[in-house]
């Protein structure tokens, strides 16, 4: 668990007006867009091979169904598993069970940011009732039209997936009791923008709880360059002192960051699915850097 926000500094602001700057600034969008467009094409493929009957995971490598894959086996009880269905469990590509974290409570209105096949949409939609209500944001079409499948075959009446990114949230401010996430903040390549929105869309009292894939110390130049394992959720994830800088830069209050499963060189080879002398030497950097750990937040 992280020592208080409080103690961790906030970074100086700085800004530039010159011709250069604005060009670099085109470069890093161009960037970021493609980061995204990559992302969103594994997950693209990764809802077909559900739909073919295969468990892919977009943060390991491609499995069978049940999957070994070392972050997201194991999330999820037998009672939650029976309570969806096989498509959504199946689809389930996250590193934790942000709906047990988050304490839900009747009434209460989620949002899932990146909710993918909707199975923490459903779990969520259950535990708030009938007098609350579960959002889903998803940026991938196939992902979204699996989650309303899913929602159809849940027979959830509480229920609501919307189309967009996890750094523009299409919801107004202060509407919003609970955000979970599972495994996708760390995908972005604008954290700022998401935890700003974030804060923006919950209501005052509100709370933050995702499970996420952290660092506990810097990656190696190789794994940060490598597309492969920032699709596998390793090269985009942070530092947990920057993690909680940038929570607490956004406004919120009451961090903590407690870890779940630290991974091996063995769990992380699991992540790639090709090998080369730059990606060994990746992997042998990577030994008990990453770790799954639960988010959690509060907006004053």
């Amino acid at each position: 668990m992280t020592n208080p926000a409080s103690a961790i500094p906030t970074p100086e602001k700085k800004s530039c007006c010159a011709p250069e700057c604005c060009a670099d600034d085109a470069a890093a969008e161009k960037a970021k867009d493609a980061v995204r467009e990559t992302v969103k094409q594994r997950y693209g493929q990764a809802v077909n091979a559900v739909m073919r009957g295969a468990r892919p995971s977009c943060c390991g490598s491609a499995t069978g169904v049940g999957g070994t894959d070392p972050i997201t086996r194991d999330l999820y009880g037998s009672d939650e598993a029976g309570a969806v269905p096989e498509a959504a469990l199946l689809a389930s590509f996250g590193c934790g069970n942000p709906t047990a974290l988050a304490n839900l409570r009747e009434g209460e209105t989620v949002l899932d940011l990146g909710s993918g096949g909707g199975i923490d949409v459903l779990l969520s939609a259950k535990r708030v009732g009938l007098t609350g209500k579960a959002y889903g944001l998803d940026m991938t079409d196939e992902m979204l039209d699996l989650a309303m499948k899913n929602k159809a075959a849940a027979g959830a009446t509480n229920v609501e997936f919307l189309k967009g990114n996890i750094e523009a949230i299409p919801l107004p401010a202060a509407s919003v009791d609970v955000i979970i996430s599972n495994c996708v903040i760390n995908l972005s390549t604008d954290k700022d923008r998401v935890l700003g929105e974030a804060f923006r869309v919950l209501r005052s009292g509100g709370r933050l709880a995702v499970s996420d894939i952290v660092l506990r110390r810097e990656l190696p130049p190789a794994a940060k360059r490598s597309m492969e394992l920032w699709t596998g959720c390793v090269a985009g994830a942070l530092l947990e002192s920057d993690y909680v800088q940038k929570l607490r830069a956004a406004g919120f209050s009451e961090i903590e960051i407690e870890p779940t499963r630290i991974y091996t060189k063995a769990d992380t080879a699991e992540m790639a699915t090709s090998s080369g002398p730059e990606l060994d030497l990746a992997l042998d950097a990577l030994d008990g850097v990453v770790m799954s750990a639960f988010v959690r937040a509060k907006k004053p």
